[in-house]
């Protein structure tokens, strides 16, 4: 994975399982790899990859049971894919108002994207 730099890299490794959990690569109830193999996987701290997964509980996303490992919890996929869409909307409307740009612009503009698309 290649890391941006404005942006810590343990809530980009968030952002990264987040997604793979929404794609459907990773399953609600699965046990996800320990920290250390997190931190080989994604080539991070062993104390980075700690930090990932203490994110991920603190959003509902994980659970840790001791001694036994961190999992995915069983929570609704939808709403998880729900916030992220509404996240990426709302970034891209604000960045389009930045421009200057009406509402009826920026519906124009996506309109004409996906018809060309």
């Amino acid at each position: 994975m290649d890391f941006e730099n404005d942006k810590p890299i343990y809530l980009q490794v968030v952002e990264d399982i987040t997604s793979r959990i929404i794609a459907g690569q990773i399953e609600p109830g699965s046990k996800l790899p320990s920290s250390r193999e997190l931190a080989v996987e994604y080539t991070i701290n062993p104390n980075t990859a700690s930090r990932v997964y203490a994110e991920l509980e603190r959003r509902g996303i994980a659970f840790t049971r001791r001694g036994i490992g961190t999992f995915v919890a069983e929570g609704d996929v939808d709403d998880l894919r729900h916030e992220r869409i509404e996240k990426a909307a709302a970034e891209f409307v604000e960045s389009m108002r930045g421009m200057g740009l009406s509402d009826q612009d920026i519906i124009a503009l996506v309109e004409e994207f996906i018809r060309d698309n």
